[in-house]
Parts: C-alpha cells; sequence; structure tokens
C-alpha cells in the first residue's frame, strides 16, 4: 500500500479519517481519490464520503487489508514483511492432489489458523497432501461459514488475522501439504457491506444471496480489478497455492473475457514467477465445460471444477433420499453414466431444474482428474435442516464404499472434516450477524428454502451458538471409528497406483447391474455392491483391498452387502 487511495464514484467528496483528523482526498480519474500522507503499518483509518447533502459515518475501506474491529470498524494498515521458510516448496498440481475441505472455526477447540497447524501431522499420516479452507475473509459476529464477507483482502481476526494465515500456509509446506483458499466473489455478505456509499460494486442481480458483483457494467474495471488483486495478493503474497471459487454460475459474467479467464492469468503468472503451480478450482451448478476446457480452445481454462453428480448420484443410490437436487438420480445407472460421462447433464431433461440442462465433457480436452469429487462437503452436510453428516445414519461399509469410489475413481478426491473416521458431530449453517435484520432474512430465507424443497425435519437454529458448538469436531477415534479411518487411509495409499483410468476417461470400462457397479482400466478392476444383500459380480482377479471379506476367483467376485472390491487384473 502506497499510497491512501478508494474507488468512491458516488461521492462528491471524500476525507480520509485517521487519528481523529479528517484529510480531504483529492479526486484522480475515473472515480478514484487519494490521499498524499504515507501510510504506516499498523496505522487505523477509515473514510468519510459527502453524497451532496451530509458527509457518512467513518466507513471501512473496500480494500481493506486488516480489520482488527470486525467488519464495522476501521481499518488498519497491513505491511510487514513475512520470514517464510517454505522457499524449496514445490508445490502440487491438481491431478496429484487429495484435498481435504475444513472450516476454521470448527475444526478444531481453538477455532484458528493455529489450531489447524496443529493437525497438519495428523492429515500428512492420514495421506492428505491439499487443505481447502472454508472462506477466511471477515464475518459479521463471531461465528458464520464465511461465505458473507465483505473485505476481501483481509483475514477474520478471530481465527488469527492475516499472520496467522501465513504461519499456517508456512507450516503446512514444510509438512508437504498444500493450501487452497475459498473465496466469494459473487456477491456481498448482508452486514458490514458499506460498497453501495462508494459506487456501483454490485448490480441489481439476483443470486439467491444479494445483488451480484459488477464485473461486467459500468465501472466494473475498478471492481475487477478489486478482485484480481485480491487473487494477486492470495497467490504471491501468502503463497497460498490455489482457489476455489465459490458458485461462479452467479457472476454477472457478460465481457468479452470472463473474469475467470483473467484469474487464471493471474495465476500463470505467479507460477511463472514462482515456480509452482498455482491451482484454480470453480464451483458451478451448470455442468458447463467451458470452466475447464482451455483457453486456446474457447474455454475459460481453470485447472478444475467440483461435480456435483458424483456425490448427488451415490447418495441418492445409497439413502434412498429424492429431496431437492437428487431427484434426478436414484439408481446404479445414473451412478455408472456420471463414471462414465464426468457430467451427467449433456443437454438433457432434468427434473430439478425444469428445464434441458448441462453440455458433454470434452475428454480430448478435458481430463478426469480436472473433476473434484467427494462423499460430502460443507453444503452437501449443512445444506440439511439438521446438518447431519452421512456417517450419523450410514453404516461402516456405506462409507467406505463412497469413500472407495471417490478415492480409487478416475476423478480428484476431497474429503470434508471428519469424514475420515466417521464424525457424528453434525455440520449445520450457523451465522452470528449483530444486525437483527440481517439475522432474521437469514433464518427465515433459509426456513422457506427447506420449506420449498418438501424437507420434513424442523431446521436448527442458524443463529443460536448451540447450533454452531454442534459443529465442533470432536476428535477421539476408537473402535468402529478407527477401522474407517484406517481404511481412508489405505485407500489413500491405493490411490498414486491403483486408481482407475485417471488419465483419460475415455479409457474406463463401466458396467453394472440393478445392485452392482464395475469400473475398470486395463490393469484394475473396482466391484461395488450397492444393496443390502450379497450379490455375485462378473469382475474376478487378484484381490488388491476390500473393507470386508469378499470371495473373489478369475472370473467373478461374491460381495457382501454394501462390500468392494479393488481387484488387479
Amino acid at each position: 500500500m502506497e499510497r491512501f487511495e478508494v474507488w468512491a464514484p458516488n461521492a462528491a467528496q471524500v476525507e480520509l479519517l485517521t487519528r481523529g483528523e479528517r484529510h480531504p482526498m483529492r479526486a484522480t480519474e475515473r472515480g478514484w481519490w487519494a490521499s498524499d500522507i504515507v501510510p504506516v503499518d499498523g496505522q487505523r483509518y477509515a473514510f468519510s464520503l459527502f453524497d451532496g447533502s451530509t458527509w457518512s459515518k467513518p466507513l471501512p475501506d473496500p480494500r481493506s487489508r486488516f480489520q482488527p474491529d470486525g467488519v464495522h470498524g476501521e481499518s488498519e494498515v497491513y505491511a510487514r514483511d513475512t520470514a517464510w521458510t517454505d522457499q524449496s516448496w514445490p508445490g502440487i498440481e491438481l491431478k496429484d492432489q487429495i484435498q481435504y475441505e475444513l472450516h476454521v472455526g470448527t475444526f478444531t477447540p481453538e477455532g484458528t489458523f493455529a489450531g489447524v497447524e496443529s493437525k497438519l501431522d495428523y492429515l500428512a499420516e492420514l495421506g492428505v497432501n491439499t487443505i481447502e479452507l472454508m472462506p477466511v475473509q471477515p464475518f459479521p459476529g463471531a461465528r458464520n461459514w464465511g461465505y458473507d464477507g465483505v473485505a476481501w483482502h483481509a483475514v477474520h481476526e478471530a481465527y488469527g488475522g492475516p499472520e496467522g494465515l501465513k504461519r499456517l500456509v508456512d507450516a503446512a509446506h514444510a509438512k508437504g501439504i498444500a493450501v487452497l483458499l475459498d473465496v466469494v466473489y459473487n456477491h456481498f455478505g448482508p452486514e458490514g457491506n458499506y460498497t453501495y456509499a462508494y459506487g456501483p460494486y454490485t448490480t441489481p442481480s439476483a443470486t439467491g444471496w444479494g445483488d451480484a458483483v459488477n464485473i461486467s457494467g459500468w465501472g466494473s474495471d475498478a471492481v475487477r480489478a478489486l478482485i484480481l488483486d485480491a487473487v494477486r495478493q492470495w497467490l504471491g503474497e501468502f503463497h497460498v497455492d490455489g482457489l476455489r471459487l465459490d458458485a461462479v454460475q452467479a457472476y454477472d459474467d457478460r465481457r468479452a473475457y470472463s473474469i475467470m479467464e483473467d484469474i487464471r492469468a493471474v495465476a500463470d503468472e505467479i507460477a511463472a514467477e514462482t515456480g509452482v503451480p498455482r491451482t484454480i478450482i470453480g464451483e458451478s451448478t451448470q455442468d458447463d465445460p467451458r470452466i475447464v476446457t482451455p483457453r486456446a480452445h474457447g474455454g475459460y481454462g481453470l485447472d478444475g471444477q467440483w461435480l456435483f453428480d458424483l456425490n448427488h448420484a451415490m447418495h441418492a443410490l445409497i439413502t434412498g433420499e429424492r429431496h431437492g437436487h437428487h431427484v434426478d438420480y436414484g439408481g446404479v445407472a445414473e451412478l455408472a453414466d456420471v463414471l462414465q460421462h464426468g457430467f451427467f447433464f449433456r443437454g438433457g431433461y432434468s427434473e430439478f431444474y425444469g428445464c434441458s440442462h448441462g453440455r458433454p465433457l470434452d475428454f480430448s480436452r478435458v481430463a478426469p482428474w480436472q473433476m473434484v469429487v467427494y462423499t460430502t462437503n460443507h453444503d452437501e452436510t449443512g445444506n440439511r435442516p439438521r446438518g447431519d453428516r452421512p456417517s450419523q445414519s450410514l453404516s461402516p461399509a456405506q462409507l467406505a464404499l463412497k469413500a472407495a469410489i471417490v478415492l480409487l475413481g478416475p476423478f480428484t478426491p476431497m474429503l470434508f472434516m471428519g469424514e475420515e473416521f466417521g464424525a457424528r458431530t453434525p455440520f449445520p449453517f450457523f451465522i452470528s450477524h449483530s444486525d437483527e435484520r440481517a439475522e432474521r432474512d437469514a433464518v427465515q430465507g433459509r426456513a422457506g428454502w427447506f420449506a420449498a424443497e418438501g424437507w420434513p425435519e424442523e431446521m436448527l437454529d442458524p443463529a443460536d451458538e448451540a447450533t454452531f458448538d454442534q459443529a465442533k469436531l470432536d476428535w477421539p477415534a476408537r473402535g468402529q471409528e478407527q477401522k474407517l479411518y484406517d481404511a481412508y487411509r489405505s485407500l489413500i495409499a491405493l490411490r498414486p497406483t491403483h486408481a482407475i483410468a485417471r488419465g483419460d476417461l475415455r479409457d474406463i470400462e463401466v458396467s453394472h447391474g440393478a445392485q452392482w457397479l464395475t469400473i475398470a482400466d486395463r490393469e484394475h478392476v473396482l466391484a461395488a455392491n450397492f444393496s443390502n444383500s450379497e450379490v455375485t459380480v462378473p469382475a474376478g482377479g487378484e484381490l488388491v483391498y476390500s473393507f470386508g471379506s469378499p470371495r473373489v476367483d478369475a472370473g467373478e467376485s461374491v460381495l457382501e452387502p454394501w462390500g468392494f472390491a479393488l481387484l488387479r487384473r
């Protein structure tokens, strides 16, 4: 930060506030205002805007890098050198990642970056080599999923602030673990967002969470710069290995160059400068191949995207639930289709969307490892009225079966914190707004959404502190928990040499009956039983691994209920 400046085209005048003094700022160009006062590390400041009739209260900087007193407080200049020790860190390409999604506030009792750091040895022993942090930008109150963030260049102080995040990244690299950040550039949170006073940072377009961010309309150059400078900060100064872009289908992205292409370009620039790969993953509900198609072929060129279809197909098949987005799935055939094609929707009709949906992936240009898959994640668990995990209702055999499909299949696997030992703690949605209206709107909106989807269960109150407390992981793993953990560890260890068709999905062979499924390539077969009864599967060979005790010969395998067997042909 070389000088105090702010983009505020809505203002007739702007003043910089420091130490109780007011300093008039001068207009420069295209809505920018600047001051000759030199910023000093640790200096508190705010802006006051004159709209032609009145001056605003002190407002935080939209580009604040530090909000020590929360989203409503003054900003603080953050300009500190960091003594990094990760100079030899080579990074990890997406195709080699075993991801682990976690929420900093509930992953450990401390609820801090330091708490996450204390679990790095555990994660490394499990076989995880990449952690994905749910959003860590400042949010209102003491507890939040993080998707209500407002200061995109800052780090939530209660987690440990910017210094705590840097220490975690440095420590993770020392353990051979990459760090990804989940970032939200499709909307601002409902509390602490003062951008409306400054200028057109948003545009009236429904996202489901508020107005869309203005990345295509008048003034969008400055808003895009806000995003791209944050991307450059995380990937550069903070040594973060990559970003997961939340809900890119909600971007108001109508310009000739997508914001995703621009983000990819920044990541490529930093990767070239450092020699360390930078991974960009998009979350999209659209089954749109442009997300991961190379830019040379008309795509946005992201490294990967979350593949909802695999989780939805497995969940509907194993649980029988058909709520909401599970309505289009339910049989072995749907799961087999996803394993063979990646996207389930390739232009066909969707009951959930009520229209034709999706477009096929071109596997001459897209590798299967570009699809990130999971047995569950924060949304699949937390977007249930009581936040119940699959491990609270499924048997260990069913959990291990899902893990085998994810960890031995052709896509890039991601675990959600605690699933590896069958955590019994729920992960419900939680908030802690100080603005009563924002809290009321959030609670009522969520209750209405559950009612519209036909959920019979009563929703846990997101604003109740007890809801947050329930989400804290209970770490001791004994008995059956240890057996499941051992299965996850074994499956992860097998993945580098035994995963099916990792390089090209066109090499995969998928067969299925009403209750069983096999996926195979030239060397290995994964046979699975999706029923409560013993089943004979027409696949045999040498048994490499199973959670149970299948009977295997050269031509077929007899699998226990919900059993699986990894076979060498």
